[in-house]
């Protein structure tokens, strides 16, 4: 972990946003126009889950490579706005497709981690490989630590430890695409997981309806360490926000009530 002497700010960008169904081209155009006033003043910003397709899950004719177009545009973009990027792509690689989470930095270079948990229920586990280790990433001293979608409903993946008398990450971001009929169920978890895991959490979601007919209303949010809101964006409305986190009251807190030396120790088999 980084040294903490100065205590940084972080600040983090949230995009609320329609998609356009397997409209490559039309998303990016979208998020060009709503991304360009960031410049320079932001650190991170984030993305909805699949945010240049929409949540496809037959995805053979709309995967994308790891040297195309999106991963071409999230450099650039990532470069102009000097800020970190994170969003999934749909992508195929050695006849396996993934959701996978990129994190692009300024320089080009960048993170991936795939979705763990794949939604049975939209039948996303027929296609799609599933992730098989979390990704945690320093950015300005922070630790953070990015999902994907569904897995917000299973907190053991979700969970942070307590190592060397020291917190895994300091900040947990969710990139979603969340049906609004299940809106209470995310707004709910994501206050668990800020609560249990003792660090700020951050939900992204996108609004509109999907090819199959499925609304979604957003409720994107960013919770303090107690599971309060920091901010939350009015449901089923395109929204940019820009939040400043401090860390100097997450870290005064862990002193006064440090739950992590009591936290269970375990071990996740791939």
């Amino acid at each position: 972990m980084s040294s903490r002497d100065a205590f940084p700010t972080l600040t983090l960008s949230l995009v609320q946003a329609p998609l356009v169904w397997t409209n490559i081209s039309a998303n990016l155009d979208f998020f060009d126009s709503v991304l360009e006033p960031l410049k320079g003043k932001t650190d991170l910003i984030v993305l909805p889950e699949t945010f240049a397709t929409g949540f496809v899950t037959d995805p053979a004719e709309i995967a994308v490579t790891m040297d195309g177009q999106v991963m071409q545009w999230m450099a650039e973009k990532s470069s102009l706005l000097n800020a970190a990027i994170t969003g999934t792509i749909i992508t195929n690689e050695n006849n396996r497709y993934y959701n996978r989470l990129i994190w692009m930095q300024p320089d080009g270079s960048y993170f991936t981690s795939d979705k763990r948990h794949l939604f049975r229920m939209g039948h996303e586990h027929e296609k799609f490989t599933a992730g098989r280790k979390s990704l945690t990433i320093d950015l300005k001293g922070w630790n953070i630590r990015p999902l994907i979608c569904y897995d917000l409903r299973f907190p053991v993946w979700s969970k942070n430890r307590y190592i060397d008398s020291k917190y895994e990450y300091d900040l947990l971001i969710y990139t979603a695409n969340w049906p609004a009929s299940r809106s209470f169920v995310w707004k709910s978890l994501l206050t668990a997981r800020a609560i249990e895991n003792l660090a700020y959490c951050a939900g992204v979601n996108r609004i509109g309806t999907d090819g199959h007919g499925l609304p979604h209303s957003g409720d994107s949010c960013v919770l303090d360490f107690k599971g309060r809101d920091m901010f939350r964006a009015r449901p089923n409305e395109a929204v940019v926000e820009t939040i400043t986190l401090e860390y100097e009251p997450l870290r005064e807190f862990r002193e006064r009530f440090n739950v992590g030396p009591d936290w269970d120790q375990f071990n996740i088999t791939i």
